[in-house]
C-alpha cells in the first residue's frame, strides 16, 4: 500500500533514511543530520511523501515537488529510498509508478530525475525501463562517502 506519509511512518523510515544517507553513495544529504532535520527535508519541503508499508514493513518511500520555481515550476522532481530488505524485489517501480500518477493529478507536466549517481546501476536501469533519458552526466559532480579526493 502506497499512502500519503505520517510523521509515525518516518519514524518508522527513519533506519533506512539515515542508513543510506550515512553511506553517501546516492543521496547529497548531510549524514549527520538529526531524526527532525531528515524529516523536515523529505516531509515539510516536498509537496507531498508517500510511504510504500507492507503489513507494519516500511518498504520505501518517495517525495514529489517543483523541481525549480517560476516559469519552471509544472516539472517535478522525486526522490526514493527503498530498505535494503526491499531490494531486488522489483519495489522500486511501484513508487515510480504511483509518483508519475501522483504528479499528473497534481498538476505537473514533467518529470526530471537531478542527480541519479551513476554508479547506482540499479535506479538508472530502472528510471531508464520507465521511460526517462539521461540527457547529461557530470563526472565528478558526485563525492562518494568513500572518496578520498574529487
Amino acid at each position: 500500500m502506497i499512502r500519503e506519509m505520517t510523521q509515525l511512518d518516518f519514524k518508522k523510515f527513519w533506519p533506512t533514511f539515515s542508513h543510506v544517507v550515512s553511506l553517501q553513495e546516492t543521496y547529497a544529504f548531510d549524514p549527520d543530520m538529526t531524526i527532525d532535520q531528515a524529516y523536515a527535508v523529505w516531509c515539510e519541503l516536498p509537496t507531498k511523501t508517500f510511504v510504500f508499508i507492507e503489513g507494519d514493513d516500511v518498504l520505501g518511500s518517495y517525495y514529489i515537488k517543483p523541481n525549480a520555481a517560476g516559469p519552471s515550476a509544472h516539472i517535478c522532481n522525486c526522490g526514493y529510498i527503498v530498505s535494503e530488505k526491499a531490494r531486488g524485489k522489483g519495489i522500486a517501480r511501484k513508487p515510480c509508478e504511483h509518483s508519475q500518477t501522483t504528479a499528473i493529478e497534481i498538476g505537473f507536466k514533467a518529470m526530471q530525475a537531478n542527480s541519479v549517481v551513476a554508479t547506482n546501476e540499479i535506479a538508472v536501469g530502472l528510471w531508464k525501463r520507465m521511460g526517462f533519458q539521461i540527457i547529461g552526466t557530470l563526472p565528478m559532480a558526485y563525492l562518494h562517502g568513500f572518496a578520498t579526493e574529487p
